[in-house]
């Protein structure tokens, strides 16, 4: 018997949420929906100019956001990741740490974080800058929790930087020797150009689950929608790929489940992946069948657009015995 659910490694970021047009995008050289890595003081430049808008501040993270989801819905999760020795760091820590396991590190570094600008269409685009979370090693993994896991969730953006990608390939190496399933978040499309044929072997080589979108599949594959899946599905076991309003694609073996979406008022589209992620990986440690893991997931990424930021707060039990 496994005594968590999942164990997730991910940059522990702080994230600033800002609404904003179109022109600060360009103002700013940020090509709307994407995520774009900047240094500590192209950070700091930019934080500087947009002091005057209002912005809302919250934790933050791909896997962090699933794991969270995941924890809302009564699941056990384990996060793994590194913060700042600085007040955004003890502030991430102790969030985190009400409502799951934390294995967070420090070291003297300034905690990473993550500047999301939100369009009125709702679209999010992200200046992000990783600090601490690019400095997670090894030592900073606890082998016991993820053998003790159920599945090991790892979001695209820790396998692009050497270290960071070092780190990672250890746990699923854990995972693989373990009985723990691994997932992956392909996380970015962007990420995904840059990385595709390195991502492609990792995949095929330790990949139970992937998660992607249309752009992601699209850069990964070279291939749309179903056809994106088909080819995801031969490197790992489940594949999954989200089309926004037209909801999304399961696929395992031969059997291809279509999952409409919710439909809903979107504010905000910041964490509607993560959320679906910590739907379907929830469904799937309480052995729910696929379309149920499916509904589930679209059922929380429909609730977290409704507001802005990238986690739910609460949602009611009611609400989830009823789906």
């Amino acid at each position: 018997m496994k005594e968590y659910d999942v164990y997730g490694i991910g940059s522990a970021l702080m994230d600033f949420l800002i609404e904003a047009d179109e022109e600060l995008l360009r103002q700013f050289s940020l090509k709307k929906g994407n995520m774009h890595l900047i240094d500590e003081n192209a950070s700091a430049e930019l934080l500087k100019k947009i002091k005057e808008y209002n912005m809302q501040i919250a934790p933050g993270g791909s896997s962090a956001n699933t794991l969270a989801g995941i924890a809302l819905l009564g699941g056990k999760v384990v996060f793994c990741g590194k913060v700042g020795d600085d007040e955004h760091g003890y502030m991430y820590e102790k969030k985190m740490s009400e409502t799951i396991r934390s294995n967070i590190s420090k070291t003297n570094i300034l905690t990473g974080h993550a500047i999301t600008f939100i369009t009125k269409d709702s679209e999010r685009t992200f200046a992000t800058h990783l600090g601490a979370a690019l400095h997670l090693k090894k030592e900073d993994l606890i082998e016991e929790d993820i053998k003790k896991s159920k599945i090991l969730h790892i979001e695209g953006y820790q396998l692009e930087d050497k270290n960071l990608r070092e780190t990672s390939l250890h746990a699923m190496e854990i995972a693989k020797n373990n009985n723990t399933k691994v997932s992956i978040d392909l996380a970015d499309p962007g990420l995904v150009k840059r990385n595709k044929e390195d991502l492609r072997n990792i995949v095929k080589k330790y990949a139970d689950i992937v998660f992607a979108n249309e752009n992601e599949a699209k850069a990964f594959t070279g291939k749309d929608e179903e056809a994106a899946l088909d080819e995801i599905s031969k490197l790992a076991e489940i594949a999954i790929v989200k089309i926004g309003r037209k909801g999304s694609l399961v696929k395992k073996g031969d059997k291809i489940i279509k999952v409409p979406c919710y439909k809903v008022k979107a504010i905000d589209t910041t964490g509607a992946g993560d959320m679906y992620a910590a739907g379907f990986l929830y469904g799937l440690c309480k052995n729910y069948d696929l379309e149920k893991c499916g509904k589930l997931g679209a059922y929380v990424a429909a609730k977290v657009v409704e507001q802005i930021g990238a986690r739910l707060d609460k949602i009611s039990k009611e609400e989830i015995d009823k789906l």
